[in-house]
């Protein structure tokens, strides 16, 4: 079956309903590892993956990743029912929202680019607060943007999951004795507008019960688009 035909198949007609899979097929296609029935990102960059349906191949061949390279993360629009074999490790409830909002002027807001060498920092930042899956890899997703005071990374956002049109924000994080500056506001601003000059509509997924979180969003410009599944994924003895 072609990748056409198998998306198809699953009735999805919209591009973000299935954004794991298509960024692994499309802009983000150079770090997918698996096959037509099953695909993830490195583990080290996110522990993301997609299937092409949910037939048994195609959960034969999530399985087979599980087994290589440890536990999986799906994003999907409906609950997934895995089969024997496979232990369910988390199962919770995003937003994925969508901007639709006005661009803001940015050239104001002082920031920095971060690099390879900020790695450390922005994994100890991740740690502490939690903002969502965040490794050593990560990085290599696209542009991530911080702000420094005091002498450490004080805040910090990014973009992770980019496919044709659409590119997401994450890890948005502030340290517990920054917040309340709108380090987190102005770091999305400048992101929207990069993203936005590329002629790509900005997304992002939050967590359903993180209010303040969805509350800062909406004053950016971002709307509720649909509730998504997050299901974590290992094998049977996991």
């Amino acid at each position: 079956m072609s990748e056409a035909a198998a998306r198809n198949d699953t009735g999805i007609a919209h591009p973000l309903d299935d954004v794991v899979w298509n960024a692994l097929t499309s802009k983000q296609r150079r770090f997918a590892f698996g096959d037509d029935r099953a695909l993830r990102f490195p583990t080290a960059i996110a522990r993301f993956a997609a299937m092409a349906d949910a037939s048994p191949a195609s959960f034969e061949a999530l399985r087979r990743l599980i087994e290589a390279h440890g536990p999986v993360a799906l994003v999907t629009p409906g609950e997934v029912l895995p089969p024997a074999g496979f232990s369910v490790i988390t199962h919770t409830t995003l937003l994925q929202m969508i901007w639709q909002g006005k661009l803001d002027p940015t050239s104001a807001f002082e920031h920095v680019r971060l690099a390879e060498r900020d790695v450390p920092e922005m994994l100890a930042l991740t740690t502490a607060t939690q903002p969502g899956p965040f490794g050593p890899r990560t990085i290599e997703l696209g542009d991530y943007l911080g702000v420094r005071r005091q002498g450490k990374l004080a805040a910090m956002a990014g973009e992770r999951m980019r496919l044709d049109g659409y590119t997401e924000i994450s890890a948005v994080c502030v340290d517990a004795a920054f917040r309340g500056q709108g380090h987190a506001a102005g770091l999305m601003r400048l992101l929207i507008a990069a993203i936005r000059a590329r002629a790509e509509t900005p997304f992002l997924h939050v967590f359903k019960l993180n209010h303040a979180a969805i509350a800062l969003y909406r004053t950016l410009g971002f709307v509720e688009r649909r509730e998504m599944h997050l299901m974590v994924l290992g094998g049977a003895t996991t």
